[in-house]
């Protein structure tokens, strides 16, 4: 089975950025030990601060023969109807991730607009979150 993997932005800078809420593992190391985990499974990795650039990888699944997604959309997950929209928009099921408890931080990220799309959400479970987000599409 294909799973695409897309982060937002600023999650590029795991490992440096707020070490303290987001650990100090760089998206890249950590992928590496999701991949041999799931190793009979194709997983593929998308990362992008532009909007437009992940709304484009999201709608690209649809014509293609990735079987799900998981999505840590970052901020944009609170602000982003169009990141919304092109979730809607697709047959594909994604499973929405957030690092940290975004109901334990500020209150403008305690609305996720992407949620009412997703097949299931993960929050505050660290970069775990991502692997049992893969489970959950491998084995619905």
């Amino acid at each position: 089975m294909k799973i695409l993997v897309v982060n937002g932005p600023n999650l590029n800078l795991l490992g440096k950025r707020e070490p303290d809420l987001y650990g100090h593992k760089s998206f890249e190391d950590y992928f590496k030990v999701l991949q041999h985990k799931f190793s009979t499974h194709q997983l593929d990795y998308f990362q992008s601060n532009h909007e437009g650039e992940l709304i484009d990888k999201i709608h690209q699944t649809d014509r293609s023969d990735i079987k799900g997604i998981v999505l840590n959309a970052g901020g944009y997950s609170h602000s982003s109807v169009a990141l919304a929209d092109a979730v809607a928009s697709i047959s594909t099921p994604v499973v929405s991730v957030h690092i940290t408890n975004i109901y334990n931080r500020e209150e403008e990220r305690h609305k996720e607009l992407i949620s009412q799309y997703v097949v299931g959400g993960i929050f505050g479970l660290g970069l775990d979150g991502y692997e049992l987000a893969v489970q959950h599409l491998i084995n619905p």
